[in-house]
């Protein structure tokens, strides 16, 4: 059966709907295609620290200053049109797990990390991300070996180094017991023993003499033989290179044996954690720290904020911010988010941060005020004056 022959209406309706359908795909093509090339996506990037575990008080500092700098950073319409998305990392002070963590950063291809909190987690994690081409900079990570063996030129940080706070604790513990003796103990981690070594270091370069040096496990409960043994050496002074949760234990263990022993300790302490274990016999505990940055001009509105969340500000929450402050500026400056660009602009560049005014030297570190010295007094820590 023949198909009857199509009419010349009929021949012009259909060619003129083929076309109309196919200039409304081509139109649809052309609006698909101009919204693609105007939204872009998002940037992730990646925050970690020990979320779980004994050193989890670091670890909300870090979440905590990491989400108001993603927060605000958002608000105010991202980076080159860009908004960043955070995912955090949980891995517990342990250099394993902060490997995978690493390699899992590194697999989903984000662009920065803020963190790792801990060096003995930083140190090894910073070799993975200098191998991935990712751009790492620590809020709080100080041991030396971090910038002094650095894997890669995109390994930053905002903090400031044990041997720095170790010339500043020495002379602290010089002045201040002159002739006296002084004990010296660390938890044998990158953080403690590498802060301990640093002030003994420079305690005996000014004459000073260990009255004892001795280590202890990080994570016991109980610490009476290590402090019976610093009872016998008759120590005026222990410097104490470790963690809050270690360190008020070991200073309310001494209290109940009746040691009169004066406790100094670093950064590992400034925190409310530290009270919150010793107790009242944290009373008068020395500690060094960089001049607390939440007395900062340039951090009073970010404070109050985090403050109104009710979420910290101490301690390292504010390095954190600082960290993706520093990132996001170099960002913003290279017009990409890429790797050799940002540690182009992070290399030359000089940045405003919650922190104050910094840049960075050729190896990674910062230039910010050095370390001071605090005391614990009535559950909170202040400026020591003489």
């Amino acid at each position: 059966m023949h198909k009857a022959a199509e009419t010349l209406p009929e021949r012009h309706k259909r060619i003129s709907g083929g076309y109309s359908m196919k200039r409304c795909f081509v139109a649809l093509s052309i609006v698909l295609g101009f919204a693609s090339g105007h939204s872009r996506a998002d940037i992730m990037i990646g925050a970690a620290g020990p979320l779980t575990g004994q050193y989890a008080y670091l670890g909300d500092q870090m979440k905590a200053g990491a989400e108001q700098a993603v927060k605000n950073i958002n608000a105010k319409g991202g980076i080159n049109g860009q908004m960043l998305q955070l995912e955090l990392a949980d891995d517990a002070c342990d250099p394993k797990q902060a490997v995978a963590v690493a390699n899992k950063f590194a697999g989903e291809k984000v662009a920065f990390v803020a963190g790792h909190v801990c060096s003995s987690a930083s140190i090894p994690a910073s070799s993975v991300y200098a191998e991935s081409g990712i751009i790492m900079i620590s809020p709080a990570s100080t041991n030396p070996k971090l910038t002094e063996e650095r894997p890669g030129p995109g390994v930053f940080r905002v903090c400031g180094r044990d041997d720095q706070q170790g010339e500043v604790a020495g002379k602290f513990l010089y002045d201040q017991f002159n002739g006296k003796k002084i004990a010296f103990i660390d938890d044998k981690t990158a953080y403690g023993r590498g802060l301990a070594e640093a002030t003994r270091v420079r305690f005996e370069r000014l004459g000073g003499k260990a009255a004892l040096v001795e280590s202890y496990t990080a994570g016991e409960k109980d610490y009476y033989a290590l402090v019976s043994k610093l009872k016998q050496a008759g120590a005026d002074a222990l410097y104490i290179g470790g963690y809050a949760p270690e360190v008020g234990l070991i200073v309310r263990q001494m209290r109940d044996q009746q040691s009169k022993t004066v406790a100094v300790s670093g950064d590992g302490i400034a925190t409310a954690d530290y009270w919150a274990i010793a107790g009242a016999a944290g009373e008068g505990t020395f500690f060094t720290f960089s001049p607390d940055p939440r007395k900062n001009p340039e951090a009073k509105s970010v404070v109050s904020e985090l403050n109104e969340a009710g979420k910290t500000a101490e301690n390292y929450t504010l390095y954190t911010y600082a960290a993706i402050q520093v990132w996001a500026q170099a960002v913003a400056s290279a017009g990409s988010s890429d790797f050799k660009p940002v540690v182009n602009s992070l290399n030359k560049g000089t940045f405003d941060t919650v922190l104050g005014q910094l840049r960075f030297d050729h190896k990674g570190d910062v230039s910010l005020p050095g370390y001071v010295v605090y005391q614990w007094h009535g559950g909170n820590y202040d400026y020591y004056n003489k």
